[in-house]
């Protein structure tokens, strides 16, 4: 089991936080914290000895910051994955995280399950932004999250599965929105609009909304 976890860089300058990760991730079968680093140059240095799979990478370091590590680190090797696992959500650092070349933007709170799924989607060369971010993405039309106009046409050719309603459900839920806020956006009942975003979790395969969120940006559908 051991050789077939994902080795994985947890980049934290706090000594609580950072304990608090290792032991959840101890507790995750396929993921292993192989090495710890308390700043950015360590994180550099680390990532140089020990070649993890996949970097969790903490914005506010005590010497450069996670973006400029992550910099770095890509300067490297350009095939390492990085991901931005913070407590803040700025414009700044959402854009520059990502123009840093970070596979992921993703906030602390997020469930255990879902940041599992991610730094598995990560290592196999996905990309992950937390939904809270990408309205700070669209509204700058930075070609971060693609801009995808698609026709009725077009949608049904390419996702027959799916109504065009559940695509108009599916933008809100990949926006963050939540069941009740769909029903105010699309004027509709929020027990239709809890319907539809089972029935998209159902048609997507897959297990949550965040996933079908996931799903949605991996593949162009918004």
């Amino acid at each position: 089991m051991l050789n077939s976890s994902i080795k994985l860089l947890l980049v934290e300058d706090h000594k609580l936080m950072r304990v608090g990760l290792k032991s959840l991730f101890d507790e995750l079968e396929g993921l292993e914290v192989t090495s710890e680093a308390q700043s950015g140059k360590d994180a550099i240095e680390k990532f140089k000895t020990t070649h993890p799979d996949v970097i969790l990478m903490d914005i506010g370091l005590p010497d450069i910051s996670g973006i400029e590590a992550t910099k770095k680190i890509l300067e490297l090797n350009t095939n390492a994955k990085v991901i931005i696992l913070t407590s803040h959500l700025s414009e700044q650092e959402v854009l520059e995280s990502l123009q840093s070349g970070a596979c992921a933007y993703v906030m602390k709170d997020i469930n255990t399950d879902i940041l599992k799924m991610i730094i598995q989607t990560i290592k196999e060369g996905a990309m992950w932004i937390d939904p809270l971010a990408v309205p700070i993405l669209r509204d700058k039309n930075c070609g971060l999250v693609p801009q995808r106009q698609m026709s009725r046409a077009m949608f049904r050719e390419q996702h027959s599965n799916l109504t065009q309603r559940e695509y108009e459900v599916l933008k809100l839920v990949v926006d963050g929105k939540s069941n009740n806020e769909i029903a105010e956006a699309l004027t509709i009942s929020s027990h239709t609009a809890k319907a539809h975003v089972c029935n998209i979790i159902q048609k997507l395969v897959v297990d949550d909304r965040t996933q079908a969120a996931v799903k949605a940006l991996k593949e162009g559908l918004v």
